[in-house]
């Protein structure tokens, strides 16, 4: 049993980010009490409070396995309710400009494919079983309790519950609200500066449509993805399997343009892609639910490890931290990483005189190395021209970088390996410093350099 640093912790927000973070505290909190304003389905169904609930999530390889870490047993019970075992590298058809499709190669991992509601509901379900873990649903935390002078957050106030209470104290409140407005109105109420904001302005928008899998359903792969070409096309695609045998797809626009929410116009917007891939796996296949439409203005990352100062015993956490252009499936991914370090630190602050002081600034402290590899992703965005936000010095030569990277990674498997990991969250991009690594990078970047050259002569 890890040594106790508090009585009682309280988490605002049971999504998957409030569920992960619960269980990090449970080990160092003799109770946690999770605040979650919707009333939860029974079932895996779609809730109200997640409003992009019914598009496709990926849990990135990187995410699953902290969520089994925090969760033991955790893959093992998603794959017993129905989720969709995936060879990683192996089992998807990823269309990407001038590499149509990537190489398909068993990158040695095993991932699982569900609905959000059901990855939500099994981790549910684990997290509640934790003895000293109560979830108070259909209750709305509406401020931060503070002591006199300011400097701490004691509690939350929040909407009366059938015993009639209206507070929770605590020793330590997480607010995974997703947007995290307590915690910006309690640093405006207090006086404190607010985080700096780092935004790039997409303005996705998307149309998702669920389908049962056909029987002439391919048998070379069971996900597809389709990149466009910045220069040429706003619009992508992604069709992942799901529980029930079922396929769940989207249809991508960046910058303005809505894609139908109609049978007939979603199949047409499929057939103008790219690559004619998953309108020919979806044409003939049985739609089952009406199709659903979500937007969505951007990435957007608010720089608390800039702030100086901090009121103790509060930590943001998740989408109250770092937002990100969601096709890319990392959020969930991110922060069930984001809960592994909370637990981690933790662990290494329980012998610290001060544990519960010392936390926010070594979250925060640590918490970049876990964004910076959903973020450089989010970045690729700014490719193009009418995505705002402002484009690193070096971003030119990175997407350079980039392309050369991928040029590389489909002739060999090692490199495959490496960027497959990093992509799923495993390893940080840094490894794309190491220098032998760079050195074959840039003799791929002079060969597409001479390419080029040689074309336009």
């Amino acid at each position: 049993m890890a040594k106790l640093i508090g009585g009682r912790a309280v988490v605002i927000g049971g999504g998957l980010g409030g569920l992960a973070a619960a269980a990090a505290l449970a080990d160092h909190f003799a109770q946690v009490v999770v605040l979650e304003r919707d009333r939860l389905p029974r079932t895996a169904l779609p809730r109200d409070g997640v409003p992009q609930g019914k598009h496709p999530h990926v849990l990135l390889l990187g995410g699953q396995r902290a969520l089994a870490a925090l969760a033991p047993g955790f893959e093992e019970a998603l794959a017993e309710a129905g989720a969709v075992p995936m060879c990683l590298g192996l089992d998807g058809h990823i269309d990407w400009p001038g590499h149509d499709p990537l190489p398909q190669r068993d990158l040695g991992a095993t991932v699982y494919s569900a609905s959000r509601a059901l990855i939500e509901e099994t981790l549910r379900r684990h997290v509640v079983a934790m003895a000293n873990v109560t979830l108070r649903e259909g209750c709305r935390a509406e401020a931060l309790l503070v002591g006199g002078d300011g400097a701490r957050v004691e509690g939350v106030r929040h909407s009366a519950l059938a015993d009639g209470g209206t507070t929770t104290s605590a020793d330590l409140v997480i607010d995974a609200s997703g947007r995290g407005a307590l915690t910006t109105r309690l640093l405006e109420e207090t006086g404190r500066q607010l985080p700096e904001e780092t935004e790039i302005g997409i303005q996705l928008a998307y149309a998702t449509a669920v389908y049962a899998i056909p029987e002439d359903a391919p048998a070379d792969w069971k996900f597809a993805v389709l990149f466009p070409n910045p220069r040429e096309s706003n619009r992508r695609a992604l069709l992942i399997p799901i529980e029930g045998n079922r396929w769940i797809v989207s249809m991508v626009s960046f910058h303005g343009e809505m894609p139908p929410d109609n049978p007939a116009g979603f199949l047409e917007f499929a057939r103008t892609l790219r690559t004619p891939t998953i309108f020919q796996a979806i044409r003939n296949a049985k739609l089952l639910e009406p199709i659903t439409r979500f937007a969505y203005p951007g990435s957007t990352w608010r720089h608390f490890e800039r702030l100086a100062d901090f009121p103790r015993g509060l930590l943001p956490i998740a989408d109250a931290v770092c937002r990100f252009n969601p096709v890319y499936g990392q959020g969930m991914s991110v922060a069930a990483q984001e809960a592994a370090l909370l637990r981690r630190l933790l662990g290494d602050l329980a012998g610290h005189d001060d544990p519960l002081g010392a936390l926010a600034g070594a979250f925060f402290r640590d918490m970049p190395a876990i964004l910076a590899s959903p973020w450089s992703t989010a970045q690729a965005d700014l490719a193009y021209p009418q995505t705002t936000g402002a484009r690193p010095a070096d971003f030119a030569q990175t997407m350079q970088f980039s392309s050369a990277l991928v040029h590389l990674a489909v002739r060999e498997p090692d490199v495959h390996q490496t960027w497959g990991e990093v992509v799923n969250l495993v390893r940080s991009p840094t490894v794309y410093r190491e220098p032998a690594l760079q050195r074959r990078v840039q003799a791929v970047m002079a060969e597409m350099a001479a390419a080029q050259r040689g074309a336009s002569a």
